[in-house]
């Protein structure tokens, strides 16, 4: 640990700690503790406001910051830096940059300035930019973020200082996920902040938190690497469902396999390092699923933090022999993956605006915040929708406990309850406070005020709200900027209404006034509250005569990023110029487009060249047998299965080469397309469903085939991590 020092150093170093996590937690980070040793508190208090304050760090205090952080970094052995930052491909991005500045033939120096730690100049181009950048149009810039502290990230041992960053165009308009992060967290802050001075003007500024749950799979990289489909799609094109799946329900919270364990201690302590809370992990519904979720954070930190945590979950998994499937529906059949953004909104004052308390009918100030956020969900659900859409979500929203694409809000029967006797102006008698439940020798269990319901979308659960909806490899970012967006709006609009009517009516009360705008928003807004089961066929019919929409694919969702409503809403809040709206609209559609493209490919070839051989050869095997027997002289009555299975593997793969052919063909045809929208339309309708006619022929080919003939892994051995 000595080459630590510097990172560690305030840590307390009795023996009693030594192996816990708080000895090493955060070692990797240019945090606090670490700035302490190399920073003067000038510097210190410069971090601090812009963080908080949104405060300009002076040129000489950026020399100084980015001298100490060359410092520590050299003293944890990092000889480069990079911006590190995530572009809108669905990854991150880093180009490494030494230290090392040579002063003669034979001497040098490491130097950092403030300007190298305050901006970049990576090659925009080279980025989905949805027609901002032209090829020859490279220039692009990535701008630090101090309120995303720098780390160290260290991959076949080497390591190497990471600063995040924000990256934009030449021309200034943004080309990733965090810039418009950001903007959309001032947003919501000033507007909750707002509405928090009728309530408490001690309140000075709102945080939004955030705790993100990620699901994944785990599958054997032998076996990985013999599947195409997994290689090159993140999820298996063909496979028929084991004779044992989740039906048994024996996996979810089991006791976690051996090795697997050893892999999460090892991405854990790696996570810990650099400073990601994580707390929870367990076997999660499906075989050779699980899931690990952190203590919640900041906003910001937490979406980088999720962003990292999926690149270091990758590189440790190949070190135990894993890779790590972060697909919305790796496998048929089964649970696909999620990643829960459990949000919420805290005061300057440490109050959480959207905890009830213990009386919630008279905590009014809870109340304005939890119908502004449900009127907000009604008013955009499609955009909420559109937030989420991908290729993979489609496959997983609406099926094995994934919340179905009908966006709606969870609330629970006693909250239901009390907004129901709110919008009547009742005064209620019941008991809404908290229950418990008393069995012998058992200490008393206290019950929340609300249950949890797995097929909901958007979901309260006790102070928090959680949308469930979003896909397992996503950025939480996208659906971040659409939520603080359109509660942001919400609660600026609310406020307009607040002011308006007691400017009007001087003599009335401020606490009257907001009780009757509340009880219309709840009014206007109460379809999109459900609480039953979102996968019943009565809820789709029931939605429809609500006016909730059912979008069930990404092509047809995403045209709500583009409608007046929430063009209205991004540009008149400066989240979004238009031409930076179509841009990342375009570049949603074009994603698509590609992963429906490649997956075609993949197909095409994994039928051509494994399944449609496989079955060659096992045919031709029995038809061997069914030659010997008639050589020696047996009647037909000897082999007639044999002759059976001929003729079925024969229909069947006719079929698939049939299909296949046509499959290569609409592909050929669709990709000519011009205009990236037109063309995801046309591949939902015209590729897609040779998909699943594809997989059903090939399965049945699988059914039949000698497993020795069957060079493809089946899903018996996929699922299988031990």
């Amino acid at each position: 640990m000595s080459h630590l020092q510097g990172a560690s150093s305030s840590k307390p170093q009795s023996e009693s700690n030594m192996n816990g996590i708080s000895f090493y937690y955060g070692e990797l980070v240019f945090g606090p503790n670490a700035q302490k040793g190399y920073l003067s508190q000038s510097a210190i208090d410069e971090i601090h406001k812009a963080v908080n304050e949104s405060h300009a760090i002076h040129r000489n205090s950026a020399d100084e910051i980015a001298n100490g952080m060359k410092e520590w970094a050299l003293d944890l052995g990092a000889t480069h830096y990079t911006h590190w930052f995530q572009p809108l491909r669905g990854t991150t991005a880093e180009k490494h940059d030494s230290f090392f500045e040579p002063t003669g033939v034979d001497s040098g120096i490491e130097s950092f300035s403030g300007k190298s730690l305050a901006q970049q100049e990576p090659d925009a181009s080279s980025f989905p930019s949805g027609g901002i950048r032209n090829t020859f149009e490279a220039r692009g810039y990535t701008a630090w973020d101090p309120s995303s502290p720098a780390f160290i990230i260290e991959k076949g041992g080497v390591r190497t200082l990471c600063i995040p960053t924000i990256f934009v165009s030449y021309t200034g308009e943004a080309l990733d996920y965090k810039a418009p992060l950001l903007k959309t967290l001032a947003f919501v802050r000033k507007a909750a902040t707002d509405i928090c001075q009728y309530f408490d003007e001690n309140v000075t500024d709102c945080s939004v938190s955030l705790g993100v749950e990620q699901e994944y799979f785990l599958v054997k990289e032998d076996l990985f690497h013999q599947r195409p489909d997994l290689m090159y799609a993140g999820r298996t094109l063909v496979g028929h469902s084991p004779a044992k799946g989740q039906q048994m329900e024996d996996h979810y919270f089991g006791a976690i396999p051996t090795n697997v364990q050893s892999f999460m201690n090892d991405f854990e302590q790696q996570a810990h390092r650099l400073g990601i809370p994580l707390r929870t992990r367990h076997n999660e519904v499906a075989p050779a699923q699980f899931e690990c979720a952190p203590q919640f954070e900041s906003l910001n930190l937490a979406v980088d933090h999720n962003t990292l945590l999926m690149d270091v979950m990758q590189a440790v998994a190949h070190q135990h022999g894993y890779r790590v499937l972060l697909h919305e529906k790796p496998y048929k059949g089964i649970n696909g993956s999620g990643k829960h953004n459990n949000w919420s909104l805290v005061t300057s004052t440490g109050v959480n605006l959207l905890s009830p308390g213990n009386s919630p009918k008279q905590n009014l100030q809870f109340l304005t915040f939890f119908i502004n956020v449900i009127k907000a969900v009604y008013d955009n659900a499609d955009l909420l929708r559109a937030s989420i859409a991908t290729a993979g979500n489609d496959h997983r929203l609406g099926a094995n406990e994934a919340p179905p694409a009908i966006m709606s809000v969870f609330i629970g029967d006693t909250l239901g309850k009390i907004l129901e006797d709110f919008e009547q102006n009742i005064d209620s008698n019941s008991d809404h406070g908290q229950k418990s439940i008393h069995i012998p020798n058992i200490p008393e269990i206290l019950l929340d005020n609300t249950d949890r319901n797995r097929t909901s979308p958007f979901a309260f659960t006790g102070n928090k709200f959680e949308f469930r909806a979003v896909g397992s490899s996503d950025n939480c970012a996208s659906p971040m900027v659409v939520l603080n967006a359109i509660v942001g709006n919400q609660l600026l609009e609310f406020k307009k209404q607040v002011d308006s009517k007691l400017a009007a009516n001087s003599g009335a009360s401020k606490e009257d006034i907001i009780e009757e705008i509340l009880r219309n928003e709840l009014s206007s807004s109460k379809n999109i509250l459900f609480g039953g089961n979102g996968y019943s066929d009565e809820w789709v019919t029931e939605a429809l005569s609500r006016g909730l929409n059912n979008i069930k694919n990404t092509p047809e969702a995403l045209a709500s990023y583009l409608d007046a409503k929430s063009v209205e809403l991004f540009t008149m809040n400066n989240i979004f110029s238009m031409k930076e709206l179509e841009a990342r609209t375009e570049i949603r559609y074009e994603n698509y487009v590609l992963s429906l493209e490649i997956e075609a490919k993949i197909l095409n070839e994994m039928v051509q060249n494994m399944i449609i051989p496989a079955g060659i050869r096992y045919q031709s095997k029995v038809s061997q047998n069914i030659a010997q027997l008639k050589q020696i002289g047996l009647g037909e009555d000897t082999y007639s299965s044999q002759l059976d299975l001929v003729k079925e593997l024969g229909a069947l793969i006719n079929m698939a080469q049939k299909l296949n052919r046509e499959m290569e063909a609409a592909n050929e045809s669709v990709i000519e397309i011009e205009g990236a929208k037109e063309r995801a339309i046309q591949y939902n309708e015209q590729v897609r469903p040779y998909f699943e006619q594809l997989r059903e022929v090939c399965d049945g080919i699988e059914r039949l085939c000698d497993d020795t003939e069957w060079t493809l892994p089946k899903y018996r051995e996929l699922l299988s991590v031990h």
